[in-house]
């Protein structure tokens, strides 16, 4: 399965979104990850409603909309009227986990879960066949610029692990301190998908560091 490589937004010039969001359609990136904070689950804010729906209106790509927030089950069919196509919540947040990841389904979205670093991955056990996608935190969630936790590539085999044999598809996701300085090592540990922000909107020519982390194959290192 090829790799997909999701710009995250809260890295953008909020001043020229509109500016942003073209690059990115115009680039090799396959989705748009939104990252919703409330303020409570993580110690910042971020955007709502009516952001989504002005990125919606202009992304030619999928929105994979990451809610950091407390009770998520309330807004989830207002995140899919305002353009989710991918709803992640978080395993913290949510108190009847199976229920929520069917609701998602049930909004014709593709239904993830979210950990947080010190989650372990195990927790995961009883629900993993029903999951399209699990994101691994490797920062600490509510701010973008953090350094890269080294235990992710423990927890990205180990959830591949989980999943062998019961979810062969399912989608591993990681978000924070992802860069074309670590691609090869995340997908060589099983991830195949990767949300980067500081490292592209930082970076001189973002198209070209997206085009970067795109063309990295994991079949190039001698394993």
């Amino acid at each position: 399965m090829k790799h997909s490589v999701a710009p995250s937004i809260l890295s953008a010039n909020f001043a020229n979104l509109q500016a942003d969001i073209e690059l990115i359609n115009r680039s090799k990136a396959d989705w748009f990850h939104v990252d919703i904070m409330d303020g409570m689950f993580v110690p910042n804010i971020s955007f709502g409603f009516p952001v989504l729906s002005a990125v919606k209106r202009y992304a030619q790509k999928p929105l994979d909309v990451h809610l950091m927030i407390v009770d998520p089950d309330r807004y989830l069919r207002q995140f899919q009227e305002g353009g989710a196509d991918h709803i992640i919540v978080h395993y913290e947040a949510c108190t009847h986990l199976h229920r929520t990841i069917h609701a998602i389904r049930d909004l014709g979205c593709r239904a993830g879960v979210a950990l947080n670093p010190h989650t372990p991955v195990m927790l995961l056990h009883d629900i993993i066949a029903d999951l399209d996608q699990v994101l691994i935190m490797s920062v600490n969630p509510g701010f973008g610029g953090q350094q890269f936790i080294t235990n992710t590539y423990d927890k990205i085999r180990e959830l591949r692990a989980l999943a062998a044999g019961r979810n062969d598809r399912l989608i591993i996701e990681i978000d924070g301190g992802v860069s074309a300085d670590n691609t090869l090592d995340l997908l060589k540990a099983g991830a195949n998908a990767l949300v980067a922000g500081s490292s592209i909107f930082s970076a001189s020519n973002p198209e070209q560091a997206i085009a970067e982390m795109k063309s990295a194959d994991p079949r190039e290192i001698d394993l």
